[in-house]
């Protein structure tokens, strides 16, 4: 975009130096041999050629960079979606296998406590039944 602003300004400026003004004088002599001075000023501007083929070159040229910049900017983003996309995938592995892990922990955590209570249970019953054998005695 600037180098079409710029070349539009270049082609302008051109456009104005290249105006050409001539001045001319010329003296005439009356009948009663006074003179009569008389100053022209003429300007000239040459015929502005515009060369189609360039401006639409560098049209071009402009569209064929910015496409190239949006196709990596879409580049970009994709890599971008890409990666939180891995990034989310991650968590929720890790969200998942702490959670596991976490049944499994509770699950030993319940296997010990019913052990531990058959084994209280048991030493319980076994002190009862001395209890009942010394009483008996």
């Amino acid at each position: 975009m600037k180098k079409q602003i710029f070349a539009a300004a270049a082609i302008a400026l051109f456009a104005v130096s290249c105006t050409k003004s001539t001045t001319k004088t010329e003296q005439v002599e009356n009948a009663d041999g006074s003179l009569t001075t008389t100053t022209t000023t003429v300007s000239e501007s040459p015929a502005v050629s515009v060369d189609t083929a360039k401006i639409d070159k560098a049209k071009e040229d402009v569209k064929a960079k910015v496409d190239a910049a949006g196709n990596k900017i879409d580049d970009a983003a994709q890599k971008t979606k890409e990666g939180i996309n891995k990034a989310g995938s991650d968590i929720k592995e890790g969200a998942n296998k702490v959670g596991s892990d976490i049944k499994k922990g509770a699950q030993e955590v319940s296997k010990d406590v019913k052990d531990a209570a058959a084994k209280g249970a048991s030493k319980v019953e076994e002190g009862a039944k001395k209890l009942k054998e010394d009483l008996s005695k």
